[in-house]
């Protein structure tokens, strides 16, 4: 096991590495569609100012480095007050430690850079929760997956969903993100969209300071990851009433990522929420010829959005868990016994 830094991998490095995710999801979630080996390189080095991103691979030690098969990787993102895990291993080589090693040195590293927690996230049904879990990994919050097939939108009753805002709001379409002189309307709106979930880790955490915002929209486009914004304009004020985000990573362009959608609270009532998300469906449909499905992800608690993502015809898939652990009495229990 070694540092491993992806900027200056072997492009045979990156490739096992993306062979190795791709059996993963064969095996966790067969469903998912494969990884392509498109600017996987940029995704996992492109961070946001002020966040780190360490990475650590496990190879066949047999040959030269560089040249073997990676077949355990984990990254630490540092952000904020938590670090934030994701870890790898080949099927063929599960409950046999290697996992518990990639955790235990990026733990001990989140301990000498002075990070107090430690977060993951743990999909439902995989050996991932039993896992976590053995090693004394809190769960702290739950959401629920949705897919959504295009192959099977009724378009004719999106059309009305589309079109069934209240008189008195615009909706826009921006590709790539939404313009200059929107962005500090659009991260007041994102702001007040974080207010509703106390209980999430904040693994995924949602931009809301216009140059944040706007570090965050360049940093996508880095990692290979095209956003696509449609806003919801209250005509009277200018404000923005209400924005739902979806982003089509060069990775895996066959399903798209719903991020936040949000209506600001004084905007709700109007149809917004449905308007905005078929809109979104509509222009996906003609700016990504492609794509195949959208998936997102709701809190639990969450029942008005459920339902909104059930008329348009998602499908419940399975839950997702963050979970967390104190740092130090995690470096505590995985440090060798003497």
């Amino acid at each position: 096991m070694r540092e491993w830094d992806p900027r200056s991998a072997s492009d045979a490095e990156i490739r096992s590495l993306v062979e190795t995710l791709n059996q993963v999801l064969a095996a966790d979630l067969p469903d998912d569609p494969p990884w392509l080996e498109v600017q996987v390189r940029d995704y996992l080095a492109e961070t946001m100012p002020g966040e780190r991103r360490i990475s650590w691979v496990a190879e066949d030690d047999r040959l030269p480095e560089g040249e073997g098969t990676v077949f355990g990787h984990v990254t630490l993102l540092l952000l904020g007050d938590i670090g934030v895990l994701e870890v790898l291993v080949h099927p063929d080589l599960r409950r046999r430690g290697l996992g518990q090693q990639l955790v235990a040195v990026a733990a001990r590293r989140s301990y000498l850079e002075g990070f107090s927690s430690i977060g993951v996230e743990a999909i439902g049904d995989t050996p991932a929760i039993p896992f976590y879990e053995s090693l004394g990994f809190e769960r702290e919050f739950v959401e629920t997956r949705s897919v959504l097939n295009l192959s099977g939108v009724d378009w004719n009753a999106l059309g009305t969903m589309a079109s069934g805002i209240s008189s008195g709001y615009t909706v826009e379409f921006h590709p790539g993100g939404p313009p200059a002189e929107l962005l500090e309307a659009y991260a007041l709106a994102k702001l007040e969209g974080q207010d509703g979930d106390d209980n999430d880790l904040d693994l995924r955490p949602s931009s809301s300071d216009p140059q944040r915002l706007q570090d965050s929209l360049d940093t996508l486009h880095r990692r290979g990851l095209k956003p696509y914004i449609v806003l919801a304009i209250h005509e009277a004020t200018g404000a923005v009433a209400g924005l739902t985000e979806v982003v089509v990573p060069a990775q895996h362009p066959e399903r798209a990522d719903q991020y936040d959608t949000i209506v600001v609270r004084e905007h709700r009532g109007y149809g917004i929420d449905r308007a905005i998300k078929a809109r979104m469906l509509f222009e996906l449909r003609r700016a990504e010829p492609d794509l195949r499905e959208v998936q997102t992800w709701n809190a639990q608690h969450n029942e008005s959005m459920l339902k909104v993502n059930a008329e348009l015809g998602f499908q419940s898939d399975r839950d997702w868990y963050e979970y967390g652990a104190d740092v130090a009495q995690l470096v505590q229990r995985l440090e060798p016994a003497d």
